[in-house]
């Protein structure tokens, strides 16, 4: 099978992408309106891109249903803060709920049975049964599209990081069978991170540069 992708519905396009590339991480993004009404919703074409600065991206959707973009991206439009929160097997249904397109004035968390927690540096609440958070402020934009399968590329800088001491390692390693982390597969299907493989990379073979 070989395909152009300009001469496939956009549908089948995803169906390729998302059923190819996997495992995704899961972005839970919480924001903040300007009036103060809080938001969460799972994404995920979302992924870590820098360390030094950090930088996180994640990309929403323009929705299928009223062809209008989420209100995660208006939020950032207007606050230019967001928190991400990573998703544990034991969140995954309530995680679930809060993909429901759900009217503008209903609060996610409350909708999902979450409890908000106050972030440090940022004015969107953070998920307080997540065990990572990652407080962003907005550094770029890049609009992908403006119709139904097209979206935006969100790029955060990440300005404050919460980590529960519970799945540390030592002071700057996660626990992965602690935080037990789910990945997005296609259609409805979530994977487990439980079967690991061990592989050492190849040391480098570059002289390094002195002085």
């Amino acid at each position: 099978m070989e395909v152009n992708p300009n001469l496939l519905p956009w549908r089948s396009v995803y169906k390729l992408l998302t059923g190819a590339i996997v495992p995704r991480p899961i972005g839970w993004i919480s924001t903040i309106s300007l009036q103060g009404a809080p938001n969460l919703a799972p994404f995920s074409f979302f992924n870590v891109v820098s360390s030094n600065p950090p930088h996180l991206v994640f990309a929403p959707s323009i929705r299928t249903t009223d062809r209008s973009e989420k209100d995660t991206l208006r939020n950032i439009r207007q606050v230019g803060e967001f928190v991400v929160n990573i998703v544990s097997e034991d969140l995954l249904e309530a995680m679930n709920l809060t993909s429901t397109e759900l009217p503008e004035d209903v609060d996610e968390f409350a909708y999902a049975g979450l409890t908000p927690a106050p972030s440090y540096r940022v004015q969107p609440p953070r998920v307080a049964e997540s065990r990572v958070h990652f407080e962003c402020t907005l550094h770029q934009l890049i609009e992908l599209g403006d119709q139904p399968g097209g979206g935006t590329l969100v790029i955060g800088r990440v300005v404050h990081i919460h980590v529960d001491e519970g799945v540390l390692l030592g002071e700057d390693k996660i626990n992965l069978e602690r935080l037990k982390p789910v990945g997005r597969l296609a259609g409805n299907a979530y994977c487990r991170v439980s079967d690991l493989i061990e592989l050492p990379r190849p040391n480098s073979q570059i002289v390094p540069k002195t002085g």
